[in-house]
């Protein structure tokens, strides 16, 4: 396990690495509350967890001031957890689900930012909308008076690969598909201004593609 003084050294190389505009999530997974706590510590305030049932635990157990973003795959059943508190979802990848987190969001009288995810790698488990899909997610979106939710841009994961000009290539699709899409459906709404793209191994990649959001998990435990 790193040390306090580790885990702020490496939160504080990384943002020095961040342009203005982009911000740092902490991703938490697998990681202890100590070790969280010293990210905390240094002046962090987002974090990241991929399951519903971990950022629950996480939640109860660290500050109140954190803001969680949830990253990975939501099912509709568990929307109901995180709605009161969530600062951001991510992963959103279908009507139905942004459906459900409007409806639950309106019980707490909250307004929930939201990424679409976009599918982008090479490998089939990822989750996420095709390029094609878009264009019908964002009418849909559109046209269902969805009170309780705001659309704020894009995230997406590049192909676990080596090959930094594959992720390149991927992170430009991204890129230019947050540029199309704001164009056409958001071009006076300020709101549609995130691109969660980058992680630890390629989060300089992604910013040089106009991240906003990179999330950094085993770079800042290392």
């Amino acid at each position: 396990m790193s040390t306090p003084q580790h885990i702020a050294q490496n939160i504080q190389t990384i943002e020095d690495q961040l342009p203005t505009g982009c911000k740092l999530i902490v991703v938490s997974k697998y990681r202890g509350v100590e070790e969280i706590q010293a990210a905390y510590a240094s002046g962090q305030r987002l974090f990241a967890e991929n399951r519903v049932q971990a950022l629950l635990e996480r939640k109860e157990a660290l500050p109140a001031d954190i803001e969680w973003h949830l990253i990975g795959h939501l099912q509709t059943n568990k929307v109901k957890y995180i709605t009161p508190f969530i600062s951001m979802i991510h992963a959103v990848d279908s009507i139905k689900l942004l459906q459900e987190i409007n409806k639950e969001a309106a019980k707490s009288n909250r307004v929930i930012p939201c990424l679409v995810q976009l599918h982008i790698a090479q490998e089939e488990t990822k989750f996420g909308l095709d390029a094609g899909e878009l264009d019908a997610f964002f009418v849909a979106y559109q046209n269902g008076n969805m009170t309780h939710v705001t659309l704020s841009g894009l995230m997406a994961m590049a192909s676990n690969t080596d090959d930094r000009s594959q992720i390149a290539a991927e992170f430009a699709q991204v890129q230019s598909l947050f540029t199309t899409m704001k164009d056409k459906y958001f071009p006076d709404q300020a709101e549609f201004c995130e691109l969660s793209i980058g992680m630890s191994s390629d989060y300089d990649i992604a910013i040089a593609h106009g991240s906003t959001l990179v999330r950094v998990g085993s770079a800042v435990f290392a």
